[in-house]
């Protein structure tokens, strides 16, 4: 697992679509305090050449008692791009808190409209990235999660940004409505493969439409685009080709383990998280993610 670690701050996950918020296992001893980690990883977007969001602080809420205030001493600046797969940057590394269940987690983002403190550069030009009413309330998790007494709850929010990203009718400002998943690292798989060129020339008009590979909660499920109703994929992977080969790799990155759908498409960079595309998802396959492994699945000819 690759992992940068930033500044003792904390970040976390909040609101909207997708939440597992799991608890970490206590590791006894009577304390009142337990420690968190929480990192940031990323579903890519196609087309994007980064999508940088900044982060200010968080708040966290036990069950007991009064919110716990946590403000960063700098902004916190991430470009979300480049934590793709297995890949996560820590944003709160074993901090000490008080152990416990939390009713809820608000992250504090600096992603005002017009002002370019968070952004995403397409094609060469930076738009400015906002969250509606981001500034005023942050981004909030209503779900609830455990810190265990004497032990450490080890996170990773995942911003799946092909359902976050929105691209403005108007020519606008793009904004940030995220989509996030909260797992527990103890209880995560990864999910890796090869889409072979051969496979992609047969399948695909073109390959510079977004070769992607969407996963699905459960087996035999019969796969759809991103729409916001079921089957939603619970996350995405691009297909980047590799040089030497000519084949393509992707990456999935911390999935609760159990069984999945895994479907290949040609054209995820038209798939619309606002309407009901036309995307055509090809060869669902079921594959099984076991804790701390990474399973592969290859599409070939």
């Amino acid at each position: 697992m690759q992992a940068k670690t930033g500044l003792p701050t904390l970040g976390a996950c909040a609101g909207a679509v997708l939440l597992a918020a799991c608890a970490g296992e206590s590791g006894g001893g009577g304390s009142d305090t337990g420690s968190v980690t929480v990192a940031v990883t990323d579903a890519p977007v196609d087309a994007a050449e980064e999508v940088v969001v900044t982060f200010d602080g968080v708040t966290l809420k036990p069950a007991d008692g009064p919110p716990v205030e946590h403000t960063f001493e700098e902004a916190r600046s991430v470009d979300l791009l480049t934590l793709t797969g297995s890949a996560r940057e820590k944003l709160l590394d074993g901090v000490t808190v008080p152990a416990g269940p939390y009713n809820w987690m608000r992250l504090h983002v600096e992603a005002e409209q017009g002002v370019s403190d968070s952004y995403i550069r397409m094609d060469g030009s930076e738009h400015s990235l906002y969250v509606p009413s981001g500034a005023e309330t942050g981004l909030k998790l209503v779900r609830g999660f455990t810190v265990p007494a004497g032990g450490e709850a080890d996170f990773t929010v995942d911003f799946d940004l092909r359902k976050s990203v929105h691209q403005p009718q108007d020519g606008g400002d793009y904004y940030l409505r995220p989509a996030l998943r909260l797992v527990d690292n103890a209880t995560t798989g990864h999910l890796a493969g090869t889409v072979t060129a051969n496979y992609v020339t047969d399948s695909c008009e073109s390959p510079d439409n977004g070769l992607a590979v969407y996963v699905y909660e459960g087996s035999g499920v019969t796969p759809d685009d991103v729409d916001g109703t079921e089957p939603d994929p619970v996350t995405s992977a691009m297909a980047v080709q590799e040089e030497d080969t000519g084949d393509y790799r992707y990456e999935a990155g911390y999935l609760a383990a159990g069984t999945y759908t895994v479907a290949f498409t040609c054209n995820a960079r038209d798939d619309d998280p606002e309407a009901d595309d036309d995307t055509d998802l090809l060869d669902p396959a079921d594959v099984e993610i076991t804790e701390g492994e990474t399973a592969t699945h290859d599409f070939t000819l």
